[in-house]
């Protein structure tokens, strides 16, 4: 090759590579694939998501339904028709959804059966964005357009010229209600449907206006056409007809409440009143922007930028707004709890099994604004079902395992948020703590647990060594919460004893966390491959990581911190063998491990998370380097089969986020983040106090992945962790990346981030 050729080939690729980079992004909510996560399915999760078109913590969602009616995958990529865009709450599939209706507009033939008036669609046509989304309606020749406020929404539907053109408007099954008034082009009702309860007094009211006169309108029982305006029901649909022009759009305003009527045409006035539907597009984009402009990043691939928006998209959802505003704009709701409507705040659709971890440590830091009246709505689950819920959806839900809500509101006071009740939730805390209560809340064996020190495998407890893990922890939490609220030594230092409780379950002949009988001994035989059993969605590779709170006492168990580091190694480079005997199939988890290559590290699943930080803990960071960045290029991109196993409520996109940052809070309590790897040459974050946080590693890229050195604010800095406090005052921070491992940086004994055998 000629010398010239080259150069020019080099200059091209050069090119061709700086154009990959992106630079300061202004417009963040345009780099966001709400359909990054759609294409899963019960056996495979590639995030278990929907395209949820809404406005951060909003009450109310939107999506196009491709699934039928009660199935949690209500929406997945793979799917080629869609019979309804369905107002959801849905947290998962696995948990469903709850106060759901959905509207479908067709032509030709008068059908109201989801399988009657469903149409083909391609993604082709399909635009899905945040505030927005669009799709052509094949079977109808419409197109479909919805865009939404935080308890309403618009639709903009467009027509062929047609003498048969309809809506459907479809209350669900379980008891509906529709009523149409043609003169004032109005439909109300309500649905009932829920997955989870029992709920009382559980209704979803609605009202739609639409901007064209009703040529005709007839209700429905299931298929049945019913005479008269209005209908109660097991399930009732309501169809509205009328002639179209080619091209003729018709737009419905819409909006919804828990609590009356009166309260959801409240909420439609205030928050859309009379507004296009183009203006409250506008508005639901600028709120996204000024809400993701928190976090602003700079010179990361387009691959990386698209990523990590679409991750924090995940992350501004759940628990979502359950609070309706009155006519003096003051905060009510209606219970799930107690059936009532109430004064104050109320939150629901996530489960602190998941996001106790780092979506509500992120809130902590970036949102606590949002966090404060997510705390408020805990004190009033707690007032109004004598619980704090550790699964809400909307109400009690009996999942997961673990005490996890003590976490959630100890790091939030901790880390400095006020204005709520902070004694009535250490109260709840300390009832929960101390009490098996309904549907997963309290502790379940908590008497074995109290005595013991820990819940044996063979008294008929499902997950024993699992809870007892997270109960330690928790009672951590409560110890350092309890601390700070200057409560009596005798009471902290019995939770302070109790975190320890962990050590019971360690086996040093196998050096495992394992299930142990009542009698003392452990329980046999005993795998550390086995899923489930004594664990939860893990085997014990997975959980015996799971001392958050006390990393140095594992180690010393383990026998210091080389044979720590080669456990943690281990994990790495085992096959990803199983035994699922315990669940009589290859669950979706088990399978999300085996084909992600990276041996027995189960991303795709919680409880391993953190474990990719503890090497700093051990004197060997670049470990922790190497590991993350690893799993951020191999096991998360903007696409329909983005994620490793389920989103969870911004938990698993909070994993990226944070890492994405250069840190990871392991310990939610202890007010530090752990080290990682910056991904991004420039991240920004402005913090609600107006103080900036920069994290700078200009030499970052695809090589340059190592920590070789780093300065906070001007000075060196050797430690392993960051400190939270120090963070809200404002920091720079700056990277010095390299494509070789720095082994001698963060060795030392001091650099390793907090465990509770070396608090001082």
């Amino acid at each position: 090759m000629k010398k010239s050729s080259f150069l020019l080939l080099l200059s091209l690729f050069t090119i061709g590579a700086f154009a990959q980079q992106a630079g300061k992004i202004t417009d963040p909510v345009e780099w966001i694939n709400p359909l990054m996560g759609t294409q899963s399915k019960y056996d495979l999760s590639n995030g278990n998501t929907y395209p949820a078109i809404a406005v951060p913590w909003g009450m109310n969602f939107w999506t196009p339904q491709t699934g039928k009616m009660g199935d949690g995958w209500q929406y997945t990529y793979d799917a080629y028709k869609i019979n309804g865009f369905k107002q959801t709450h849905q947290p998962s599939p696995w948990m469903n959804d709850y106060g759901q209706f959905a509207i479908m507009p067709i032509t030709g033939k008068l059908q109201v059966t989801q399988n009657g008036r469903q149409s083909w669609f391609s993604h082709k046509t399909e635009v899905a964005k945040p505030y927005y989304y669009s799709v052509y309606l094949a079977d109808h020749d419409v197109t479909t357009e919805i865009t939404a406020t935080e308890r309403g929404a618009q639709f903009r539907f467009t027509y062929p010229k047609s003498d048969s053109s309809y809506i459907v408007i479809d209350a669900f099954d379980k008891a509906s209600f529709i009523k149409v008034d043609r003169a004032a082009g109005k439909i109300t009702g309500y649905a009932t449907k829920y997955a989870r309860g029992p709920l009382k007094n559980f209704k979803n009211y609605f009202v739609i206006y639409v901007d064209k006169a009703i040529g005709m309108a007839q209700l429905f029982s299931d298929s049945t056409f019913t005479e008269g305006t209005e209908l109660s029901a097991k399930h009732v649909s309501a169809v509205i007809g009328f002639k179209t022009v080619q091209g003729e759009k018709v737009h419905l305003r819409v909006a919804s409440s828990f609590i009356s009527l009166e309260q959801a045409e409240l909420s439609l006035q205030r928050e859309i009143g009379k507004e296009s539907f183009d203006a409250t597009c506008a508005k639901a984009k600028a709120t996204w922007n000024k809400t993701l402009s928190r976090l602003a990043v700079e010179g990361g691939t387009v691959d990386q930028t698209r990523t990590f928006y679409s991750c924090l998209y995940r992350m501004l959802f759940f628990p979502n707004k359950m609070y309706e505003l009155d006519a003096k704009n003051q905060p009510i709701h209606w219970s799930a709890q107690d059936g009532t409507v109430k004064p104050g705040y109320k939150f629901a659709g996530t489960g602190f099994w998941d996001t106790f971890r780092a979506l509500y440590p992120f809130l902590n830091l970036v949102y606590p604004e949002i966090n404060k009246e997510m705390q408020a709505g805990l004190v009033n689950d707690y007032k109004e079902g004598g619980w704090l819920p550790e699964w809400s959806s909307p109400g009690y839900s009996d999942v997961m395992v673990g005490n996890n809500s003590a976490s959630v509101v100890a790091d939030a006071y901790l880390k400095g948020l006020r204005g709520y009740d902070i004694n009535t939730l250490y109260q709840a805390l300390i009832h929960g703590a101390n009490n098996d209560g309904p549907a997963a809340t309290g502790r379940d064996g908590v008497d074995y647990y109290n005595t013991l020190g820990y819940v044996p495998y063979d008294v008929k407890i499902n997950e024993n060594a699992a809870r007892t893990l997270e109960y330690a922890y928790d009672d951590f939490t409560i110890y350092k919460l309890g601390k700070a609220l200057n409560r009596p030594a005798s009471e902290t230092d019995l939770y302070k004893k109790r975190s320890m409780n962990y050590k019971n379950l360690f086996d040093p002949s196998t050096g495992f966390m394992r299930g142990k009988n009542r009698d003392g001994k452990f329980q046999s035989p005993f795998s550390p491959f086995k899923w489930g059993d004594a664990f939860t969605e893990g085997n014990s590779w997975h959980y015996t990581w799971s001392v958050f709170h006390d990393i140095q006492g594992l180690i010393d168990l383990m026998g210091g911190k080389q044979k720590f580091v080669a456990k943690l190694d281990s994990v790495w480079s085992l096959p990803p063998v199983f035994d699922d005997s315990y669940y009589g199939e290859v669950i979706h988890e088990i399978r999300e491990m085996q084909i992600a290559g990276m041996g027995q590290y189960a991303h795709g699943n919680q409880p391993i998370q953190h474990m990719t930080y503890l090497y700093n803990y051990a004197g060997q960071p670049w470990k922790t380097q190497l590991h993350v960045r690893d799993v951020m290029n191999k096991l998360y991109k903007a696409t329909p089969d983005g994620y490793c196993g389920d989103e969870d409520n911004g938990q698993t996109s909070a994993w990226y986020v944070f890492s994405a940052m250069g840190f990871y809070p392991v310990c939610p309590g202890s007010g530090q983040y752990v080290l990682g790897t910056p991904l991004f040459k420039k991240l920004t974050l402005t913090l609600d106090n107006g103080k900036k946080v920069v994290i700078n590693a200009p030499n970052n890229s695809a090589a340059n992945t190592y920590v070789q050195s780093l300065s906070v604010n001007g000075k060196a800095y050797d430690l392993n962790w960051l400190n939270h406090t120090d963070l809200l005052k404002g920091a720079v921070l700056n990277f010095n990346m390299s494509a070789a491992p720095n082994k001698v940086r963060g060795t030392k004994t001091v650099s390793a981030p907090y465990s509770l055998s070396t608090e001082k």
